[in-house]
């Protein structure tokens, strides 16, 4: 039984082979976006969240392999179906070097295309985290009830102060105490809070990351810093 919630990025010139690949794979309930070339599969990749793309290799303004070089740098886990007329093993073996994870050759049969797409779903989707059904965390001086949005501040004695978090501010810092003092991707939080990773979301979260150090400023052994180019870390420093 197909999954209804996964999602593709099919980029594809051929328009009325786009189409048609695009119809055949939501017949089998999956969610397709289609792309035309290159540049128009980078700027959808960066708008949403996707589990599996599949990507034609001669492409007019970015190709399909200089296209999943550039979605490797933001993300390393999607997998990447090529397509191509070619089937040269110089042609192959660069895909699986830039990071592709199958390689179907041109002309081919669509169930052999869904085959592929649901084995290759089956051997990399995770299974969920237990932690990510954890609702409560011990992060300080500091207890945080996600489902409650509360975030309670222990001074001492019968001495306690709560903030109540809005939706967005409960839910990134519930990935910052999964992620404690790791980095917490920013394409991964816009993505999963905001829906995409563009420039307007992503000054939207720097507010969000402000008002969240404010809420933990009582505890001098929190802090969350800006990790360049990549995203924050929430550190829980060990009083000695």
């Amino acid at each position: 039984m197909e999954q209804t919630n996964t999602k593709i990025l099919l980029v594809e010139d051929d328009r009325n082979f786009g189409d048609v690949l695009k119809s055949y794979l939501e017949m089998h309930d999956f969610d397709v976006v289609l792309a035309t070339d290159g540049d128009a599969g980078y700027e959808a990749f960066g708008k949403g969240s996707f589990d599996l793309c599949i990507f034609d290799v001669m492409m007019p303004k970015r190709d399909g392999f200089t296209l999943a070089k550039d979605i490797r740098e933001k993300n390393k886990e999607v997998p990447i179906i090529f397509l191509t007329a070619k089937s040269l093993k110089e042609d192959v073996l660069e895909g699986f070097k830039i990071g592709g994870d199958d390689y179907i050759s041109k002309p081919f049969n669509s169930e052999e295309l869904l085959y592929r797409v649901k084995a290759l779903l089956k051997r990399t989707q995770k299974a969920p985290d237990a932690r990510e059904n954890q609702k409560e965390f011990e992060l300080g001086k500091y207890h945080f009830n996600y489902p409650l949005r509360e975030l309670t501040y222990d001074m001492g004695g019968a001495n306690q102060s709560t903030e109540k978090l809005s939706p967005k501010e409960a839910h990134l810092l519930k990935m910052f105490c999964l992620t404690k003092n790791d980095v917490l991707e920013r394409s991964e939080a816009l993505t999963k809070i905001w829906g995409e990773d563009n420039y307007f979301t992503a000054r939207s979260m720097d507010v969000f990351v402000t008002k969240l150090r404010k809420y933990l400023e009582k505890d001098e052994n929190l802090e969350i810093v800006n990790i360049h180019g990549n995203g924050f870390r929430l550190i829980e420093k060990t009083e000695l």
